[in-house]
């Protein structure tokens, strides 16, 4: 069994930046696809990026392109994202999320571990 968890989620303002981490225990990670999700008040939740088991394929959703960075390091079977000029519509829980295939997928129907989510808000 794998577990998740969340860090560095918080409150900034627009155009600020924050870096959240993901650690993953109970058995390593370094061969599963991994993700960030995320759900703002009163919507669905939505991908948000992916990244491939070697951090050598990565997808964003539009929103985030050119703002966003996911990353990963397996050695501290840990997944981040570098969130750089955020704006208010950024703001929500963020979810990382891991799938036992080991591509970068943006289906969250297909990953199978989930961690509990961490809060960031940015205020305008």
């Amino acid at each position: 069994q794998v577990q998740l968890v969340e860090s560095g989620g918080g409150l900034v303002q627009a155009g600020g930046s924050l870096r959240l981490s993901c650690a993953a225990s109970g058995r390593t990670v370094s061969n599963y696809g991994m993700g960030w999700f995320r759900q703002a008040p009163g919507k669905e939740r939505e991908f948000v990026s992916a990244i491939n088991w070697s951090g050598g394929r990565t997808y964003y959703t539009d929103s985030v392109k050119g703002r966003f960075t996911i990353s990963r390091d397996n050695a501290k079977n840990t997944l981040y994202l570098q969130m750089n000029s955020l704006k208010p519509e950024d703001t929500a829980v963020y979810y990382c999320a891991g799938h036992f295939a080991g591509i970068a997928i943006t289906s969250e129907r297909d990953y199978n571990y989930w961690g509990q989510g961490t809060q960031v808000t940015v205020s305008s």
